[in-house]
């Protein structure tokens, strides 16, 4: 019986890591829109991988549970890749810490007790979690470690208190870097490891659409003033990706890697700095 990747959101960045650790492997790929998934495993199919498709919303434990279900009728659950999520322009606070925050810790831990020995997962998280200001031990500590079903009852992510969608948005990353940090404790009972990538910009579709937005001239000035001064690739990120999930990443766990071109360097150090008040 063959190894089963799972890839949850498989859109550019998804399909590009799946190139890169599904060789010889079955690929199951699950999207909240089944018609994604298909479309995906189409392109997938005909570049030579063993695919299928479901459907999955993350937010949901019954539909993560179906999923975790489905892959393991298929064989051995090798890998997860998680890319799946909603970005601060498409929805609200609590919407976004709902799919972001609850549904990725949904992911881990209902994967992290099927996961094979040997094998891992990379959840895609973003610069945004780097770009919040410190939080507290205690509320680190929380994102971290919180039961998942209680996660969204935490005070500090209340709705009267989280009323930004990019502050939902960055609350929902460093915690998912937190929570991935603390379910790498879990997984190596299994022998298996857990990591989270957190790209800057990556041009996408989704990300075409968000330069030509409202947002847009502020994300054209982060590439213009980061250090690499460019936007990065579905395949950089595809390339960290298979690097965390192969053996050559063995000794990796429980790390956040920040690819960002230096944005986040220059938000903090550089002239991407908020100005002081006057």
């Amino acid at each position: 019986m063959k190894d089963v990747i799972v890839v949850i959101g498989p859109g550019s960045i998804g399909q590009a890591i799946a190139r890169r650790v599904s060789v010889g492997k079955k690929v199951l790929l699950a999207d909240i829109r089944i018609e994604n998934a298909e479309a995906a495993a189409e392109t997938l199919a005909n570049a030579g991988y063993e695919v299928e498709a479901a459907s999955v919303d993350i937010s949901s434990r019954e539909s993560v549970r179906l999923l975790v279900q489905k892959a393991t009728s298929m064989g051995q659950v090798f890998g997860v890749v998680h890319a799946a999520g909603v970005s601060p322009s498409q929805a609200t606070p609590q919407t976004i810490l709902k799919v972001d925050l609850f549904g990725t810790a949904l992911v881990l831990e209902e994967f992290g007790n099927v996961i094979t020995r040997g094998g891992s997962c990379v959840v895609i998280a973003s610069q945004s979690g780097h770009r919040l200001g410190p939080l507290t031990v205690e509320q680190s500590t929380a994102l971290a470690m919180t039961p998942t079903d209680e996660l969204l009852s935490l005070p500090f992510l209340a709705a009267d208190v989280v009323t930004d969608s990019l502050h939902a948005y960055q609350l929902s990353k460093r915690g998912n870097a937190l929570r991935v940090m603390a379910e790498a404790v879990r997984w190596a009972k299994r022998g298996a490891r857990v990591n989270t990538i957190s790209p800057g910009i990556i041009i996408t579709p989704l990300a075409k659409d968000e330069l030509s937005g409202p947002r847009g001239a502020g994300y054209r000035n982060m590439i213009e003033l980061s250090p690499a001064g460019r936007a990065g690739t579905p395949d950089e990120v595809g390339s960290v990706a298979a690097l965390l999930m192969g053996t050559d990443g063995a000794f990796i766990t429980g790390s956040d890697f920040l690819m960002d071109g230096g944005v986040t360097a220059s938000y903090w150090f550089g002239e991407l700095a908020p100005k002081p008040a006057q």
